[in-house]
């Protein structure tokens, strides 16, 4: 049975950013950790020396045999470059391939980080909006606007897409078909593709992820355990790049950013992760946080009908339309944090007013709770 231990006062970014509050916003599960990985990092703790970090085959093989058998895609150990998170990775590949001046198409809304990491490299934002989707259920969902991004592809000063797959916050799982179409747009211009594929293993039960580098075997691909396995606080996180040259551009800039060295519990972590133990957890996880969006789905359609809630292919991050509310989410957000000591995150820093994103890999009576909250500070 899944646990979720008390994170007050442990130095929770999550949870001691603001005490007294219920926190569903940042993307930080509250399940402790499989228990593999817990006995893996016990046994490297008692040894008792934490040096400097060598990366050995051990670590490669649990990678690349974890996406071979689970996910049908091949890659190579030496096509791997280890960093410390997927941000600092896209920040690094952005400096390794992109001028600035240049434009980076992303699918808005779309994870807050893919603005930053594209501003601090003084390259330009350039949305390719997603479409939304209303479903007869009354929930809703996206899909791409290829002719719009085919718009935006054709200028020579836009040459690359940051691609999230699965999608944060849209919950789309991109189906093959989309992602080839994708695909051929940005091969015919020029554009280069590199995917986001942190969420990759918190897919809906029945539903499949297609990782991007299928399609386009020269794209480059960003992978962490971090969000499945609830490991970000370790640092570790993955770039597949199969062309050399690209490599060595990319691993030149992970230098230049200082994020070339990674800790020794990440690496056991992602090892111990990768293994049919973690993946039986893995699948208790997914079981759990789509119970509760089942029980979140319920909730809005009896106490707000008028807030329709996207369709969660995958993450565990539910995308509400609040706009029937008449408030901004800035203004909702803080609303919520003040009157119901309830925090969810405004839609805005994904490029999208008019939205809550709501975190559900917690405890169902901390999710009963959270919504019982917003029902009585909204309720009035």
């Amino acid at each position: 049975m899944l646990q979720t231990p008390s994170r007050v006062n442990t130095g929770s970014y999550k949870w001691d950013s603001r005490p007294d509050t219920l926190p569903l916003w940042v993307a930080d599960m509250d399940f402790a950790t499989a228990p593999c990985i817990i006995e893996a990092l016990q046994r490297r703790v008692a040894h008792g020396v934490f040096g400097y970090t060598l990366v050995t085959d051990a670590y490669y093989d649990a990678l690349i045999n974890w996406f071979a058998t689970r996910h049908d895609y091949y890659f190579r150990h030496e096509q791997v470059i280890y960093t410390s998170g997927v941000v600092p990775a896209l920040s690094a590949i952005i400096k390794a391939l992109v001028r600035p001046g240049e434009g980076v198409i992303v699918q808005t809304p779309v994870y807050n980080c893919f603005f930053s990491s594209i501003r601090n490299n003084d390259c330009r934002v350039v949305e390719n909006p997603l479409r939304r989707i209303d479903l007869p259920d009354g929930r809703f969902t996206y899909e791409m606007d290829l002719e719009q991004l085919e718009q935006v592809a054709q200028d020579p000063s836009n040459t690359m897409l940051l691609l999230c797959n699965p999608h944060n916050p849209a919950g789309r799982l991109w189906r093959h078909d989309e992602l080839e179409r994708l695909s051929a747009i940005c091969a015919a211009n020029g554009v280069r593709v590199v995917s986001d594929e942190i969420h990759c293993e918190l897919t809906a039960p029945g539903t499949q992820y297609n990782p991007y580098g299928k399609v386009d075997p020269t794209a480059i691909v960003c992978l962490s355990p971090s969000k499945s396995f609830n490991t970000a606080g370790l640092q570790i996180a993955n770039i597949v790049c199969p062309g050399r040259e690209t490599r060595d551009l990319i691993d030149r800039a992970i230098n230049i950013n200082e994020v070339c060295d990674v800790n020794p519990f990440g690496v056991e972590a992602l090892k111990a992760a990768y293994t049919e133990e973690g993946e039986k957890w893995l699948t208790e996880v997914r079981e759990q946080i789509w119970s509760n969006y089942e029980y979140l789905i319920d909730f809005m359609r009896r106490r707000f009908p008028q807030c329709p809630v996207s369709v969660l292919e995958a993450t565990y991050l539910p995308w509400i339309d609040i706009s029937e509310l008449h408030e901004s989410a800035d203004r909702l957000e803080e609303e919520l944090l003040d009157r119901a000591s309830v925090w969810l995150n405004s839609g805005t820093m994904y490029g999208r007013d008019g939205y809550l994103r709501i975190n559900i890999a917690c405890s169902r009576e901390l999710l009963a709770e959270a919504l019982r909250r917003i029902d009585a500070a909204l309720s009035f």
